[in-house]
């Protein structure tokens, strides 16, 4: 696992280095699309970046919010429409039924926009939030919006601490992989509880 997180370093500072802000919103968006570039490295990067001089603060948070932002309405867009297709032409098969689609329609209406604002600041979540909002067709307003209200502190606060640690930007990585080891096996042993309560009724 050191090894994989050493060369995603390389690859966001490589970007960041060649294609200057740019990079920043770039490797931005694909986190935001579901490709697992932490952002965790990205802008604490840039803050390094701006601690020496070569970027500014606010151009850096403006850049890594409208990348992001860009991101998120992809994948919203592919969970609104192919996706949804997909989920109820496909999803018996792993154990998804019409109505669980319908219930999660009902939740994400109800609590959608927190979902959406809190996600972005979650480790993991903040990566896939775009799809269930899409799948659940949230309103393309009220998505657009909390996400942005979430993005900005979080880029705000991981762009802040790559200015504060300097050199020692990298050392991040270590603290924020433990975070996303944390929830993603949250995930997985919550989606096997599911599975495994669903395989119990059917016997």
């Amino acid at each position: 696992m050191e090894h994989l997180l050493s060369y995603i370093t390389n690859i966001v500072t490589g970007a960041i280095e060649h294609m200057g802000y740019f990079g920043v919103a770039f490797l931005m968006a694909l986190e935001s699309a579901c490709i697992p570039v932490p952002s965790e490295l990205i802008m604490p990067y840039a803050g390094f970046l701006v601690s020496k001089g070569s970027f500014g603060f606010w151009q850096i948070v403006f850049w890594g919010t409208v990348g992001q932002t860009f991101g998120s309405i992809v994948t919203y867009w592919i969970g609104a429409t192919e996706g949804r297709i997909l989920l109820e032409k496909y999803g018996k098969y792993v154990l998804i039924k019409k109505s669980h689609i319908e219930h999660a329609d009902k939740w994400f209406d109800k609590f959608g926009p927190r979902v959406v604002f809190f996600g972005r600041m979650v480790p993991v979540i903040r990566t896939f939030i775009s799809l269930p909002a899409g799948l659940s067709e949230m309103s393309f307003s009220k998505f657009v919006l909390y996400s942005v209200l979430g993005i900005i502190p979080w880029t705000i606060f991981l762009g802040y601490l790559g200015v504060y640690l300097g050199d020692n930007w990298n050392s991040l990585k270590v603290y924020f992989h433990g975070a996303d080891a944390i929830v993603f096996g949250a995930i997985i042993g919550g989606a096997g509880y599911l599975i495994y309560k669903n395989l119990s009724r059917k016997a």
